[in-house]
């Protein structure tokens, strides 16, 4: 069977997250710290009033992993401003049955969708960590005679000829250079820009690329905690992309957008080293310590403070969102 990379890549996605825990091979931001949750509960809440409090509204999560991060936005949520604890109704969009048990379990009355555009009509506050990342991408690759993308036949690249992506036009491509595109990045936020100018409402996406678009191949794999080849069996590992945060920017029609911007500037402008430092003062020494080093893991430039980033998309009459004031 010969098969596009991007319906490769999401065939191999769906039967990793039904059948594995992904957790077992990577650690995202929630998991490290739960002033990450806290910290994008209360932006969620700082954009339901600046919306006009709207309720109900709908506060939504997609790819909602263990429910951790949901879980301590709504603790955060709950203790600051319980009038938003009560307009709020949760969404969740995940595909996977086994994921969506073990978040039933954390976040009782949610509602589940499969896809962002299936949430409900009315105003929105969508949060969105290392979602992106695992969407389904094209590579072209350019040739000498022309351009090439990359199908997968029995565990191996195969290059089909193909038209020249558009990304690619007005750049200089050097022979061999590839160009990834997502479109189902693309259209899923051309799709939400629309819905948030004319319904109201903001999204945020937290994800790692580059800001700007650039020839490359990011495709990774992990399994069993380490790299492994793209290629292996579908379902045996977890396969990214780098997210082209440029051509999200360029997608989202009506909405604005603002961002990207660098995940350690993002959070230290949420309060991230004070409510850290906080929260470590009622803790043991060692405990503390921890805590104080989960936050420099999200925020250092040289691990993930640099390389993630994120971008909001917010109705055009909404001020500048937390975060992205510099």
């Amino acid at each position: 069977m010969i098969e596009r990379l991007d319906a490769f890549m999401a065939r191999a996605n769906a039967a990793y997250y039904a059948t594995r825990d992904p957790f077992a091979d990577f650690t995202t931001a929630p998991e490290i710290s739960q002033v990450f949750g806290e910290l994008l509960g209360l932006w969620a809440a700082v954009m339901w009033q600046s919306m006009g409090a709207p309720d109900p509204l709908i506060l939504a999560e997609a790819g909602p992993g263990r429910g951790t991060l949901m879980a301590d936005a709504l603790r955060a949520i709950r203790r600051t401003m319980p009038p938003f604890a009560a307009a709020l109704r949760l969404h969740l969009v995940e595909t996977s049955p086994r994921l969506r048990a073990v978040q039933a379990d954390r976040l009782p009355g949610a509602i589940w969708h499969d896809r962002i555009d299936d949430l409900p009509a009315g105003p929105l506050v969508l949060l969105a960590n290392e979602f992106l990342d695992a969407l389904p991408i094209r590579q072209h690759v350019r040739r000498d005679n022309g351009w090439t993308e990359r199908h997968v036949a029995d565990g191996a690249f195969l290059e089909q000829p193909a038209d020249a992506p558009s990304r690619a036009a007005g750049r200089p491509i050097a022979e061999g250079e590839v160009i990834e595109t997502c479109p189902a990045a693309t259209e899923l936020v051309a799709n939400l820009g629309a819905r948030l100018a004319a319904q109201g409402g903001a999204a945020l996406f937290l994800d790692y690329g580059p800001a700007r678009s650039a020839p490359g191949d990011s495709l990774q794999a992990l399994a069993a905690g380490r790299p492994c080849d793209p290629l292996v069996p579908p379902g045996t590992a977890d396969l990214t992309a780098h997210v082209d945060f440029q051509a999200l920017a360029e997608a989202a029609g009506p909405a604005a957008v603002h961002g990207p911007r660098a995940q350690g500037l993002f959070l230290a402008e949420l309060g991230l080293f004070q409510r850290t430092g906080r929260l470590a003062e009622t803790l043991p020494p060692a405990r503390a310590a921890a805590l104080i080093a989960s936050a420099q893991r999200l925020a250092e430039p040289d691990r993930m403070g640099r390389l993630f980033k994120a971008i909001a998309l917010c109705h055009p009459a909404l001020p500048t969102p937390p975060g992205f004031a510099a």
